[in-house]
């Protein structure tokens, strides 16, 4: 039996598919539950990397640590801030498109670990403290993959983003 590989637009249509059934199905407790798990992957992985090194890519054209964490900041801080206008004001902040683009000269894992508790301090205590049903119509994150997340989609996307960049971390810590 031969096994077929997934193309890029079947695992998109997947993740699509996991984001929205499971950001419906779950209360907002639970997702920000899953996003906090893959938050303290992500410092651990961090951690792990000798901080004389955070700079260092693994090979030529590779992001570094640094990198990855400049980039999951940017990312979680934009949608952050996406999602807490969607809750508070019923209308969206598009996500900052530049968030691709890492900017980590001189990013420390103390810097990353303050920044993200505090942006992610910020987005679950408004997102627990909002009506789970409201302005779900509102397209809180257009993303180039996954297509429109409203922001329960949107905070649920974090966790996977997170989880993403935990993978890249842990071999960037191997290959060094």
């Amino acid at each position: 039996m031969t096994q077929q590989t997934e193309t890029l637009e079947e695992r998109n249509a997947r993740v699509r598919g996991y984001l929205v059934s499971q950001a419906a199905k779950l209360s907002p407790a639970a997702i920000v539950a899953r996003v906090r798990e893959a938050q303290t992957g992500v410092l651990a992985a961090a951690e792990a990397i000798p901080p004389g090194r955070l700079a260092q890519a693994p090979a030529a054209g590779a992001w570094s640590a640094q990198d990855v964490l400049a980039h999951l900041l940017a990312w979680g801080e934009s949608c952050t801030v996406s999602i807490i206008s969607t809750l508070q004001h019923g209308v969206a902040t598009p996500v900052a498109a530049d968030v691709l683009e890492p900017a980590a000269i001189g990013l420390t894992q103390a810097a990353a670990r303050t920044r993200l508790s505090s942006t992610r301090t910020a987005l679950f205590a408004s997102v627990l403290a909002a009506d789970p049903t409201a302005h779900l119509d509102v397209i809180a994150l257009r993303h180039f993959w996954f297509g429109a997340l409203n922001w329960r989609e949107a905070l649920l996307f974090l966790r996977l983003h997170d989880l993403d960049h935990l993978g890249q971390l842990q071999a960037i810590a191997a290959a060094l």
